[in-house]
């Protein structure tokens, strides 16, 4: 334990001497190749305006990115820019083959380039060759090339020769110092130079860059001589970690960071970042994320951060960041658990356990599989002074790099020791729970606790009670006192009769607490129930929805939520501080189901991670306070484009004709540390009704927008959870020809023109109305005293008519009655005749003369009134002057028809029976059949149709 400690105090030491730069792991590396800035290869040199911007001298031109987009400007007469530098007023300065100048944004903030190499006079000079570097020294701007040194000032250029030829120049502090192939370093006072002492011996190397160290030395890095001291005296090499490095790499430059660090790139081997004593904090190379490992230069911009210009592509080292990592390049994979002891620090890994050295910095060498643990390692801890692993094969006792014990041959979870009991261990193993005794032989296995056999992946204790969660069950599990067996095994669903399910078991502050919908319960034995702790409760109302939680051992209590990790850190005061947004680079990444949290000190803490193990040094989340900046970046709209940002006067109003009011605005934001998760919110004052919700698009458009004056308003939000302040565009579309004010003064005159016409041409339609009115009243009157006689002549026709109808009905209704008296005299006569067919089987010979007398006298006169009636003629009369129409009709549809069958047909058609017809017809009912199938014959009838309704139907 004592080692641990002195580890943890230079642990503490370091970190606060390194301040932002850490030893420990590598830090975040965003990599930008070619093709996404559409660029050359080699980046020689990098710089950043006020804006944020940042800008790359590259072999394809001058490069800009705003965290958003990338730019690409040219300069005349050669295609590669090798160097740019940028001073206070925004002027962009580069210089490339035989060409340099400045950029400068116009109105509309697009950077126009300005030569200055066109205002000399070239003919006296000989060829003018790369410039090489730009330095702003005082009120000159200096340009650098081997054969000579061009200083512009006042608008005039000076030029300053070579001794014999310059290789490079430097700008250390407000010194500018410049190599010459055969008088050494020189450095450069009012337009002059002057030589330095001893320093010719470097002239057979090229001097790359030049630092300021204490006491006013100076760094002197060469290509590939090494590292050197110069005390304004002598130069002497610098003994030191980073001399060897670079003698055995090579040097191309550096940068230093915040007066404490250096940064020295190099040809073979990436970069290194030292300390002023040359100890190297980090080592990044390609392996360790570098996409090239030869770095031409190296630039720290306004947050500390660190950006490298490559042979092949860009690359940001987020080195401001409080998390650094330790991923493939380390030789690690998913990481479930991590112990400090003695000296190493050890990762248990779903490949093993693998072990570093903690004495020796992390920098260069990777992690080494401890012997004996290939396979799925679940936790490692620290008990007792010694190693534990719970491990897929069993329960391992590790010292160094080995497994020195194997205890148990089953696969383990996790250990813990026994309330009161120091020299037992309880472990959590696939089979359920064993016991571990300590011996003067050391550890050992004792025996499996009887009772219970289900795999438990995490226990809590509290006194002899053993609580997990299994099933969507909490388990409360007494131990005896032998330790070999569970008293009593109870299980819990719910919380209480309203409070449904058990989300996790966790202990916080040595109590055992059971949640559900952040809502925090303690067990009362004496009472058999569960009861909520509203303080718990209560610290964690404004926190997600968590899923795990565990709280290290200064009190802090980190939690899991979706997939992402947040803390409840403990102040001094004993509150706490919810600490959500620097963990959403984490969101993920997180192996959320089984949290790997290790707190080694108070400001450092190990975080396992699905690719490896992440380290969190909250000291250095004060650099995150800083709100960041957003720019409305672009403003286009047809036939038009503004670039925001590059250092022209800000628009005021801008007008846009009506044609044009299809707009489009990009948005940026220099937070270069996380742009995946940088977030904007916008809102078009005069469109939208409110803000947008958060979202990663840095591009809006808005089209067919009315005229009137308009404001687009944007924020930025880091991942850190700081907002900008807000950004506005004020701009006013113009309104179409046809609603321009001048057209509404058009439209007020032509509508009182128009009313004056059109009152004057109604008074004049008016009067020809009146008129027209009289002649037409006249016209009608004339045709309306017209109607009326026409009307009254036809109204006497049609009484006319009615009454020759009604008279008609009467004729057809006496008819109608003759006839039925037709039928009746008929039937009487048919009667009369049977009489007298009758009276002649009578044998009149055996009557007397009286009676003889008068029956010949009533047979003949029934007779005489039999033959003197006429009622069958006026029948057939009658019943043709009924039945009249009908009988016209049917002749004429059927002319062949016979007068016989156009009797037969009037008496169907009046519903006599066959009987009736035959009488009437003096026929059979045989004949009367007969006579009804030739005339059904006749009318052309089918055998399905009715002869009557047939008839009725004509």
């Amino acid at each position: 334990m004592r080692f641990t400690k002195f580890h943890l105090l230079i642990l503490l030491v370091t970190t606060a001497l390194c301040s932002q730069v850490k030893n420990i792991g590598l830090p975040d590396i965003q990599n930008y190749k070619r093709s996404d800035y559409k660029g050359g290869t080699q980046n020689w040199d990098i710089d950043q305006d006020k804006n944020g911007n940042l800008y790359f001298a590259n072999n394809n031109g001058l490069f800009q990115f705003d965290g958003s987009s990338w730019r690409k400007y040219n300069i005349p007469n050669s295609i590669a820019v090798r160097c740019v530098k940028i001073d206070n007023s925004g002027k962009i300065f580069v210089g490339g083959y035989s060409e340099f100048g400045y950029f400068k944004s116009n109105a509309k903030g697009k950077l126009v380039y300005f030569s200055l190499s066109k205002t000399i006079n070239k003919s006296n000079l000989k060829l003018m060759d790369f410039i090489w570097k730009i330095h702003i020294h005082n009120d000159e701007v200096i340009f650098q090339s081997f054969e000579r040194t061009y200083i512009f000032k006042n608008k005039k250029i000076k030029i300053l020769e070579a001794p014999k030829r310059f290789q490079f120049s430097f700008q250390v502090k407000n010194h500018i110092y410049i190599q010459d192939i055969s008088m050494g370093i020189l450095e450069y006072k009012n337009g002059k130079l002057f030589q330095l002492k001893n320093t010719a011996i470097l002239n057979n190397t090229e001097i790359w860059s030049m630092f300021s160290l204490p006491e006013n030395k100076l760094l002197i890095a060469t290509l590939n001589k090494g590292l050197f001291i110069y005390d304004n005296k002598k130069i002497i090499p610098w003994d030191t970690e980073a001399n060897v490095f670079i003698r055995k790499n090579s040097s191309l430059g550096g940068v230093v960071i915040k007066d404490k660090f250096i940064v020295l790139n190099s040809v073979l081997e990436g970069i290194i970042v030292c300390d002023l004593n040359g100890k190297i904090i980090q080592h990044i190379n390609r392996t360790k994320g570098l996409q090239n490992n030869t770095v031409l230069t190296s630039f720290v911009d306004s947050k500390n951060n660190l950006w490298l210009g490559l042979d092949n592509g860009i690359s940001f080292v987020n080195e401001n960041s409080p998390f650094t990592y330790f991923g493939f390049s380390y030789n690690l994979s998913t990481v479930y658990g991590t112990a400090l002891h003695k000296g190493n620090l050890y990762v248990a890994t779903n490949q093993g356990v693998f072990y570093h050295s903690w004495n020796n910095s992390t920098k260069e060498d990777t992690f080494k599989l401890v012997e004996g643990t290939t396979g799925q390692a679940w936790n490692i801890q620290v008990i007792d002074d010694q190693l534990f692993c719970s491990h897929n094969t069993g329960a391992l006792l590790i010292a160094g790099a080995k497994t020195i014990k194997i205890l148990d041959n089953i696969g383990y979870w996790k250990f813990m020791q026994i309330p009161n009991h120091p020299n037992y261990l309880i472990g959590s193993n696939y089979n359920g729970f064993s016991i571990f005794e300590k011996t003067p032989n050391g550890w050992q296995f004792k025996n499996r606790i009887e009772g219970f056999s289900k795999s438990s992946g995490s226990f809590e204790m509290e006194g002899k009670n053993i609580w997990i969660k299994k099933d969507n069950l909490a388990y409360r599990m007494t131990l005896s006192n032998d330790l070999k067996r569970f008293e009593s095994i109870k299980t819990y669903q719910d919380l209480s009769e309203t409070v449904k399910g058990i989300g996790n078991i966790q202990q916080l502050e040595n109590k055992v607490y059971f949640q559900t919908n952040n809502h925090f319960y303690n067990y009362s034995y004496e009472q058999n129930l569960f009861f909520e702790d509203k303080k718990m409760s209560d610290l964690f109302a404004n926190v997600p929805e968590i899923n795990t939680l565990t709280q290290d051992k200064y009190g802090n209590i980190w939690y899991i939520f979706g997939e992402s990790l947040g803390v409840l850190m403990k102040t001094k005061t004993g509150n706490y501080k919810n600490i959500v947004s620097p963990f959403s680079k984490l969101t993920g990444n997180i192996v959320y189901n089984n949290l790997s949290i290790n707190t080694t000190g108070p400001n450092d803490t190990f975080i396992g991670l699905t690719d490896g193990l992440a380290h969190y040094d909250s000291n250095l989340l004060t650099n995150y306070e800083a709100k960041p900046k957003a720019y409305i970046r672009g403003f286009s709209f047809p036939g038009d484009t503004i670039v925001l940002g590059n250092g022209q006067k800000a628009l005021d109003n801008y007008k846009i004709p009506y044609a044009s009011n299809h707009v489009k605005f990009t948005f940026s934001s220099p937070s270069y540390e996380n742009l995946e998760n940088l977030e904007f919110s916008y809102q078009l004052e005069g469109f939208d009704n409110q803000w947008s919700n958060w979202s990663t698009n840095v591009i809006k458009e808005y089209t067919n927008l009315r005229e009137g004056d308009y404001t687009m308003k944007l924020k930025a939000r880091t991942n850190y959870g700081k907002q900008s302040e807000q950004t506005t565009l004020n701009f006013c579309i113009s309104p179409p020809w046809y609603r321009h004010f001048l057209a509404y003064l058009f439209y007020i005159s032509l509508v009182i023109a128009s009313v004056y016409f059109i009152r004057k041409r109604i008074k004049t339609k008016i009067r020809k109305n009146k008129y027209y009115e009289t002649i037409e009243q006249r016209r009608l009157y004339l045709e309306k005293e017209s109607k009326i006689r026409q009307e009254q002549y036809e109204l006497e026709k049609e009484i006319e008519k009615l009454k020759n109808d009604k008279l008609q009905i009467k004729i057809l209704a006496k008819d109608k009655e003759l006839v039925n008296n037709s039928l009746q005299v008929v039937k009487k006569n048919k009667i009369l005749n049977g009489i007298i067919y009758k009276l002649k089987d009578i044998n009149v010979e055996s009557f007397d003369e009286s009676t003889k007398f008068q029956f010949t006298k009533l047979n003949k006169s029934i007779t005489k009134e039999v033959n003197a009636d006429k009622s069958w003629k006026d029948l057939e009369k009658h019943i043709k002057n009924v039945h009249f129409d009908f009988l016209k009709r049917l002749k004429e549809k059927y002319p062949t028809i016979s007068p016989r069958e156009l009797d037969l047909s009037t008496y169907l058609l009046m519903n006599m029976s066959t009987k009736e017809i035959a009488e009437i017809m003096n026929i059979s009912n045989g004949g009367v059949e007969l006579a009804r199938y030739r005339l059904r014959k006749k009318l052309e009838l089918n055998k399905k149709e009715n002869l009557i309704g047939f008839l009725m139907s004509i």
